[in-house]
């Protein structure tokens, strides 16, 4: 069965990978895309990921929070909800994936593109409160499928709007089942449940049965356990860290310059510059989304009549995810490389345990941590990807066959954990990056409204003329 599964999922990326990832001189269109996209928004609105930083965390500690807004959670609740689907293996299976096929200079490629990716978080999260939709039982429905759909329509381009929004459904749907679900039960259990004895598809059972009791409750249960999990896991994850970086601070140089020099001339055991450059963009987009579009569908629900507000909200989320917490994991790689006996130069796909590995070196105990670390990582990932799936079939299939996507979905966690890594990967980074496409595009013809509501949005603010509750 395992078998044949492994088959599927290499016959589906061979079909869809010419397709989805054509290539420019080398240069596959979606990295383009992604690097054109995210410097146009942050020139565009002129550095707003720099400007609006302070005020960014004043709103996420709740001094705007007035729960007569409507939504249905807090702008802290929406952004750990967001947090929690690119919060996880991305920054420990992923960060070390980078690393192993670009080298460190990957890493360098991974922070850049983050910083100009928080502009694109913004654009994505302020359009998904523009053109919500509101639902009769008090829910909230938002995302790209709505405001490339609608915004497009009032720009006078309804049928792009639409062909755009159904695209980008199909494919979150498919991100959902990969990237969000199958590579985080397949690399939970390759540290998690492997360290408690349990066989794969016992543990990819479990597991579903866990995420089935947390997404029956929808956004708001969700929003309730992420709250919980995402700041105690990425103390805790920083923490152990930093304690590896300070007990090696003379490494630290040594590092910093691998990351630096190997970006622009690297060994060509990791592909050249070209592979340095796009394995980086391609892990960082798959472990902080931006430019993907699906944290806005998260954003959508938070309690606010202040659109502009949630994205300047969200943009931190490529901030924390990646120039934080990705660094974190691999300036420990990179540190702890000479005793680690699972890194190699262009070495092959070792993932969390190349992570594990190298927190080990360091801390003895600590990959035992990591493994509880990972699982919440990846648990709560799932919840949150399941409520980004959900909005895209509810958009294309309507709410009477959820049960459908839900079944799939819980199907798919058991999938993950049986599968092999190489392929779930190829697959997840497909879904996830194709987002991109039509939502960087739909964009693109809508900024002239954004930057409309955001010279308002900033008048105000300089003004002083926004309520404060804390």
């Amino acid at each position: 069965m395992l078998e044949n599964i492994n088959e599927i999922f290499g016959y589906l990326v061979g079909i869809l990978a010419p397709i989805l990832f054509m290539e420019f001189n080398g240069f596959p269109l979606i990295v383009l895309v992604l690097l054109i996209g995210s410097l146009t928004f942050t020139l565009y609105f002129k550095f707003i990921n720099v400007r609006g930083f302070s005020h960014s965390i004043d709103i996420i500690r709740g001094k705007y929070d007035n729960p007569r807004d409507t939504g249905q959670i807090s702008h802290f609740q929406a952004l750990t909800s967001a947090l929690s689907a690119t919060i996880g293996l991305g920054n420990i299976a992923g960060v070390a994936v980078a690393v192993s096929l670009g080298g460190p200079g990957a890493v360098f490629w991974m922070i850049f593109i983050a910083f100009f990716s928080m502009s694109a978080k913004f654009v994505s999260a302020t359009l998904g409160l523009l053109y919500r939709k509101v639902n009769e039982d008090g829910s909230v429905s938002g995302g790209p499928m709505y405001y490339l759909n609608y915004g497009l329509k009032e720009r006078g381009y309804d049928n792009l709007g639409k062909i755009l929004a159904a695209m980008y459904a199909i494919f979150i749907i498919g991100g959902a089942f990969g990237g969000g679900n199958m590579f985080q039960a397949n690399q939970s259990y390759e540290l998690f449940g492997k360290l408690i004895g349990l066989p794969n598809y016992l543990y990819g059972i479990i597991l579903a049965i866990l995420v089935g009791f947390v997404i029956v409750g929808g956004i708001k249960r969700i929003g309730e356990t992420t709250e919980k999990i995402v700041p105690l896991m990425v103390v805790l994850y920083v923490s152990a860290s930093l304690f590896v970086i300070f007990t090696n601070l003379e490494k630290l140089p040594m590092v910093l310059s691998s990351i630096f020099n190997q970006a622009f001339v690297p060994d060509a055991a990791y592909g050249g510059f070209i592979g340095a450059l796009v394995t980086g963009v391609k892990r960082a987009v798959f472990s902080n989304e931006g430019g993907v579009g699906s944290a806005s569908i998260a954003h959508s629900a938070a309690k606010t009549d202040e659109p502009v507000r949630e994205g300047i909200v969200a943009m931190i989320g490529p901030f924390i995810d990646t120039i934080i917490v990705c660094f974190m994991t691999a300036s420990v790689i990179l540190i702890t490389s000479d005793s680690n006996p699972l890194y190699k130069v262009g070495g092959g796909i070792n993932g969390a345990e190349l992570t594990s590995a190298a927190f080990g070196t360091a801390i003895s105990w600590f990959p035992y941590v990591l493994s509880v670390v990972v699982f919440l990582f990846s648990f709560s990932t799932m919840i949150s990807w399941y409520y980004y799936g959900d909005k895209g079939w509810k958009y294309l299939f309507g709410d009477s066959t959820i049960k459908i996507y839900q079944t799939m979905y819980l199907s798919a966690v058991v999938l993950g954990s049986i599968s092999s890594l190489g392929h779930v990967i190829d697959f997840s980074d497909m879904m996830i990056l194709s987002c991109a496409f039509p939502n960087i595009i739909g964009c693109l013809f809508l900024l002239p409204l954004l930057r409309e509501k955001l010279d308002e949005y900033w008048t105000k603010y300089n003004n002083g003329e926004f309520k404060v509750y804390k």
